[in-house]
């Protein structure tokens, strides 16, 4: 069993699952506007994303848009974990990640991993990036 995040945009989807399909080197980008709905779904004509997602061999990340005209509640409590294997590909993922969006912990060593930070990118997902921890034998 796996858990599977699942974001929500207000009308940004489309532009954030690209930028994390090309920052994560994703070998899947799938995005279903709503006006691909058929017809008898009465769905509001609108290029927002009703389904979309990346996947990273074999992990996904899943995401859509609100409705129009739905209240939007940005993601405030919830952060999306990424391990890395080391602190090059850490750095380059939390660079990217960190343009025009807000770093709330600087990426660097810890006590706890070789490199770790979290940032809050431009779309209001926040991001843990870390190098996982070495097995212990």
């Amino acid at each position: 069993m796996t858990f599977i995040p699942y974001l929500n945009f207000d009308g940004q989807c489309a532009e954030a699952l690209t930028f994390y399909a090309e920052i994560f080197g994703a070998n899947d980008l799938t995005l279903m506007p709503l006006s691909d709905a058929p017809d008898s779904e009465n769905m509001p004509a609108s290029d927002r994303i009703m389904y979309g997602h990346i996947m990273v061999g074999e992990a996904c990340l899943m995401a859509s848009d609100f409705m129009p005209g739905m209240p939007v509640k940005l993601m405030e409590s919830v952060s999306v974990n990424h391990p890395v294997p080391d602190a090059a590909t850490g750095q380059r993922i939390f660079a990217a990640l960190a343009e025009e969006g807000q770093i709330t912990m600087p990426f660097g060593p810890t006590f706890f991993s070789k490199a770790f930070g979290m940032v809050r990118d431009r779309f209001g997902t926040n991001w843990m990036i870390g190098v996982a921890p070495e097995q212990q034998p």
